[in-house]
């Protein structure tokens, strides 16, 4: 977003003759309500007014992803106010539900904007690795950079996160400073790639060679197998929630995030919230599992990951067996 930042307020400095003060105020980053936190939070480091955020809702008509024509709509609303679109960020796997945007129209509606189309894949970009997976990334080549996690699920030890760029010169001009104390040969002359320019800290961890023993030890067949295990595992939990009337899928399952809860009772008057999120608690007090929640157009929803490196089907048994427990304590209880 720095990068981005830089970019585009050198060209409405210059056609729109503003200061680049003024110019910081009218520029407006875009993404999906389902998306990571870590976009405000990149917003907020990068000097974007709060009100220049803006998080388009999503339902569960496409299963939220980010809809083109409310991107386009956006959009148009804000150039229309004097505002500059320049930024936006697209999904492959949102924190919620895993959701995926479609990339390839945000792409487009990117360039139509001129605006910096950022690809943010970080866990469910590991499952692409897989052939049959790797549809959820059609689209990318559209994309000025492109983020994954090897340590969400490609069972590398946190931290790694991996960044691509399209162009990195643009991207070390937005962070390059040349204090007297940093300075070099072998950077003045461009004989190693000074990362110091590619990130807000100067200093860097050696990340990439636990990421190289990883792809050494497991290999390309070891990696999609663990991929593909865990997303068997979690259709199968799918299944059993299907399986049973007390419970409801809210999205189906793309990837290893199963998106659940208990259905609405007859006169419940919120929706379900306090049953499910009871069920939640109980579950988590016992200790033997955890399992998370999240909100997906209101909806109070339970989120079952398969993510343990050694996870496997009867894990997923008994805790689901857990859950209709405790589903069934709760509804004595009503």
């Amino acid at each position: 977003m720095l990068a981005a930042r830089k970019c585009v307020l050198k060209k409405v400095c210059t056609s729109q003759h503003m200061s680049e003060a003024e110019a910081l105020t009218k520029l407006v980053v875009y993404t999906s309500d389902q998306a990571q936190s870590c976009v405000l939070r990149a917003c907020q480091i990068a000097g974007i007014a709060t009100a220049n955020f803006r998080p388009l809702p999503t339902d569960a008509s496409s299963h939220f992803s980010l809809s083109p024509a409310v991107l386009i709509k956006a959009a148009a609303t804000d150039v229309a106010a004097g505002l500059f679109p320049f930024f936006l960020c697209g999904k492959v796997g949102t924190t919620s539900s895993s959701a995926v945007d479609p990339l390839l129209e945000l792409g487009d509606i990117a360039k139509r904007y001129g605006m910096w189309y950022h690809i943010d894949a970080a866990y469910a970009g590991s499952a692409c690795i897989c052939p049959e997976f790797r549809h959820y990334l059609n689209g990318v080549e559209k994309a000025d950079s492109y983020n994954m996690n090897p340590h969400d699920w490609m069972l590398t030890n946190f931290d790694c996160s991996t960044l691509w760029v399209k162009n990195s010169e643009l991207l070390v001009a937005a962070l390059s400073n040349k204090p007297v104390y940093l300075q070099n040969k072998a950077t003045d002359n461009n004989l190693v790639v000074d990362y110091k320019d590619w990130e807000i800290p100067l200093g860097r961890r050696f990340r990439a060679v636990k990421l190289w023993m990883v792809m050494r030890l497991y290999g390309v067949s070891g990696l999609q197998s663990h991929i593909r295990n865990h997303i068997r595992i979690a259709k199968h939990f799918e299944s059993l929630v299907r399986a049973d009337f007390r419970f409801e899928m809210i999205v189906p399952t793309n990837f290893s995030l199963v998106c659940f809860r208990l259905r609405t009772p007859a006169g419940s008057k919120d929706n379900s919230r306090t049953l499910n999120s009871k069920l939640v608690e109980a579950l988590n007090r016992k200790g033997d599992i955890l399992v998370t929640h999240t909100e997906l157009s209101g909806i109070y929803t339970l989120r079952f990951a398969v993510g343990g490196t050694h996870m496997e089907l009867h894990h997923v048994q008994a805790a689901w067996n857990l859950i209709q427990a405790e589903a069934s304590l709760l509804n004595d209880k009503q």
